[in-house]
């Protein structure tokens, strides 16, 4: 993995969820276990409440593990904490997307960010905001029948040799976007990197700034989990 900015304090004004919340009604990804709830006790009855839930591992806001693409592949209880705490730019693709839902971010997309808020510095994280957290209330068009924007591979392989990203983030159900043989996600993890899908309220970060701090089930060998992702700016 990248090396770590030489910094030990995070300086902030703000923090937000970056978490969409968790209910039976969220977007699935075909075939996915279903989010289920069930009463464990009641108050009425046992003097307090508790629910029993299930749910996959990718669904929701999540983060992915080496393992759900490479046999080899550690799971999701192997990565430190302090890979869990990175800081990250964001990218707004929105336009593009709004035209295009297969639009994919281009090396080009990138250099012309940098132009005008610097170089994407070792170690961070790149959040691609795409729109498609404003769908997350209607399933079939978050989904789109699988056609949404994402990370073109070309870029993501040009983000890991040239900027050294720490991994990538997106608002859609996929890093990958349209492209079926998961570029994106094969190359960030086969670094042991950071992939978050179904972020929300992109569109209220800044450029530049940001840190991260992701909350993770340490699932055993797990090949991701539901993640509690928190912006600090």
């Amino acid at each position: 993995m990248p090396e770590k900015p030489a910094f030990l304090t995070i300086n902030y004004s703000r923090v937000i969820h970056l978490s969409h919340g968790i209910s039976p009604q969220i977007p699935q990804w075909p075939n996915d276990p279903p989010v289920e709830f069930e009463p464990a006790a009641e108050l009425d009855k046992d003097g307090y409440y508790l629910r029993r839930f299930s749910m996959g591992e990718h669904s929701a806001t999540h983060i992915n593990a080496p393992n759900s693409f490479y046999a080899d592949g550690v799971g999701i209880d192997a990565y430190p904490a302090e890979s869990l705490v990175v800081p990250a730019v964001a990218i707004n693709i929105r336009t593009q997307s709004t035209t295009n839902p297969d639009y994919a971010l281009t090396i080009a997309d990138v250099l012309t960010w940098e132009q005008q808020h610097g170089k994407i510095f070792a170690g961070s994280v790149v959040l691609l905001y795409t729109g498609w957290l404003e769908k997350w209330l209607n399933p079939v068009a978050f989904l789109n029948e699988m056609h949404f924007p994402g990370f073109a591979g070309e870029t993501t392989r040009f983000l890991i040799d040239e900027r050294h990203i720490a991994g990538v983030g997106t608002d859609t159900h996929g890093v990958d976007g349209s492209d079926t043989t998961f570029a994106t996600n094969r190359q960030v993890l086969k670094r042991r990197g950071i992939v978050l899908e179904n972020l929300t309220n992109l569109d209220r970060l800044p450029p530049i700034g940001t840190t991260l701090v992701i909350g993770i089930l340490r699932l055993r060998e797990g090949s991701g989990s539901p993640a509690a992702v928190m912006a600090f700016y």
